[in-house]
């Protein structure tokens, strides 16, 4: 059985491991076995922007492009709201265009986010990812059709136990993003607070990865 990294910035190239490798278009590697690719609202850059969308799109028809991302909104940052939204858009409507999964960054701006997920009526799977909020976000948004994905709030913070506890089985996904831990130590605290075993944990997430990404990784 595998493990599933939702969301990492450093490939590791473990056999052991299904790496979703987060990539930026303006400094695309091409050695990642598998990634999603994105304009991450801390890196908008107007003069690039053209360039890097038209990157994304052709990135987005490879089959080792699994999911556009990471992309979204983040209130806490000088970028203003209205290029974020502009930004995000024109990446969910591609998501939409060819039929890929999201893997979402925000940062105080979920009321915007379900809005525009209705607005724009996308249907993809849309995964936040490092979700850290409380009870009632993750009801909202698992109500509104997200899934989470949980790593470093998991591992830090207590009151996450309680959150993730109540995440229905087929709505969660974990990751490790930036932290130095490693995704076996995400597992093992995510089968700990689900009463559970990390071959179950895997089991569940490996049937999330099929429902979400519409492929089963040992065709990977």
């Amino acid at each position: 059985m595998k493990f599933f990294n939702l969301h990492t910035h450093y490939y590791t190239n473990q056999p052991e491991i299904v790496e979703l490798v987060n990539q930026y278009p303006w400094e695309f590697n091409e050695n990642y076995s598998f990634f999603s690719i994105g304009i991450h609202p801390w890196y908008i850059d107007e003069k690039r922007l053209s360039s890097d969308l038209e990157t994304i799109e052709a990135k987005l028809q490879e089959k080792s492009c699994f999911a556009l991302g990471e992309c979204g909104l983040d209130k806490r940052i000088d970028i203003p709201m209205e290029l974020q939204q502009s930004v995000f858009e024109k990446q969910l409507v591609l998501a939409q265009k060819y039929n890929k999964p999201v893997v979402i960054h925000c940062v105080a701006a979920f009321d915007e986010l379900i809005a525009t997920k209705k607005r724009l009526k996308i249907t993809v799977p849309i995964i936040i990812h490092g979700f850290s909020k409380n009870q009632q976000l993750a009801k909202q948004l698992v109500d509104n059709g997200f899934y989470l994905s949980f790593g470093k709030y998991l591992l830090r913070n207590p009151e996450m136990e309680t959150v993730f506890k109540w995440v229905p089985e087929d709505r969660f996904f974990l990751e490790t993003d930036t932290i130095a831990e490693s995704l076996e130590d995400v597992y093992a605290l995510a089968a700990k607070y689900k009463n559970s075993t990390i071959a179950e944990i895997q089991q569940t997430i490996k049937y999330n990865f099929q429902q979400v990404f519409k492929t089963s990784w040992e065709t990977k």
